[in-house]
């Protein structure tokens, strides 16, 4: 299940898996934004996108929680994400706010990323940019801990995780797009990348079943589901299991596909999908009853992967490497400025 891949992207041999999960993760919030998954009184279209939010959230904590672990540069990690996040971020931000005429307050709330929290300032079209705010908030968050505590900071984290459920134990919150109620499900991810290298040595994850992913991918499902009570609790553990389970268990032929072109292909697109789906959602091609709705999706769903494809390849990746250049010429200075000591 190992390819050798970026090796900025998790510091080791990247799990070529994660390219499945990840296009798992986007497709399942497209269908529960985008498709009819049953009668409506079945909250389907709910328990398919909060699937897919919190596979989503997982697979960030992971591979930034691996990336510091194996290289906590602190400025070379905040370099990476502001090249990686906010390009396509900004720009959808500003036009989302001239084409909607939005007060200077809530630009800056979403310029800043803090728009998810109270008092919410989510902008017409971009209601769906809350999640890149809890994103940036964590990254920012674990960037203090690790340049406060180096390394060992990052074990503060599964005790970060466990509080942020408890609070939602406490106050009733099965699903929330406030930080302190969702990270958790980013914090899930972190601690399995804390557990994986010493999970790695054990012998047992390579004894389970090869459905096991599978059985836990359903009861994700349900965990999910507004109708399930305290099970809502539990999701960023179980899915944080689903992932990690299927490092070691899987079925042959899903690791095949989860590792197919197509996959690697939708995973490399999926944050352009993500943050210009909900753009497109929020024009003509969003609007009418319920049966234009619906007959117009598979034309905004072919506009919102073909400009994904564009801005995937032509602005962000341009941008990554603008970025990596940077970092690499950071530390060549840096060992110069070691040589001459």
């Amino acid at each position: 299940m190992w390819s050798k891949g970026n090796p900025g992207e998790s510091g080791e041999h990247r799990i070529a898996i994660l390219d499945g999960w990840r296009a798992l993760s986007i497709l399942l919030v497209l269908a529960g934004h985008l498709l009819p998954l049953g009668p409506k009184s079945w909250n389907g279209n709910a328990s398919a996108a909060s699937a897919g939010m919190v596979l989503f959230f997982t697979l960030s904590g992971f591979l930034i929680t691996r990336f510091l672990l194996a290289r906590a540069d602190v400025p070379d990690f905040l370099l990476r994400r502001t090249f990686r996040i906010l390009p396509l971020a900004w720009l959808t931000i500003t036009v989302l706010t001239l084409v909607g005429g939005a007060d200077l307050t809530t630009f800056l709330a979403n310029f800043l990323f803090v728009a998810n929290l109270p008092p919410q300032h989510l902008l017409d079209g971009g209601g769906h940019l809350w999640s890149l705010c809890v994103e940036m908030q964590f990254y920012v968050a674990v960037a203090l801990l690790v340049a406060l505590l180096g390394r060992r900071g990052l074990y503060l984290l599964p005790l970060v995780c466990l509080a942020v459920t408890t609070l939602r134990v406490l106050t009733g919150t099965h699903l929330d797009i406030v930080t302190w109620f969702r990270v958790d499900e980013i914090l899930a991810g972190a601690t399995l990348a804390l557990a994986y290298p010493r999970l790695s040595e054990m012998s047992w994850p390579r004894r389970l079943p090869s459905v096991t992913p599978i059985i836990l991918l359903a009861l994700l499902f349900a965990s999910s589901h507004p109708a399930m009570g305290a099970l809502n609790y539990f999701r960023p553990y179980v899915s944080a299991a689903v992932v990690g389970t299927s490092f070691f268990a899987f079925p042959t032929c899903m690791y095949h596909l989860f590792t197919s072109r197509a996959a690697v292909y939708v995973a490399q697109t999926s944050y352009a999908v993500y943050v210009i789906h909900g753009v497109l959602g929020s024009t003509w091609l969003g609007t009418g009853d319920t049966l234009v709705r619906y007959l117009k999706r598979p034309l905004l769903i072919l506009i919102t992967f073909l400009a994904a494809h564009i801005s995937t390849f032509y602005f962000e990746h341009p941008m990554i490497d603008f970025g990596k250049r940077i970092g690499r010429r950071r530390l060549e200075r840096r060992q110069a400025r070691l040589v001459a000591q």
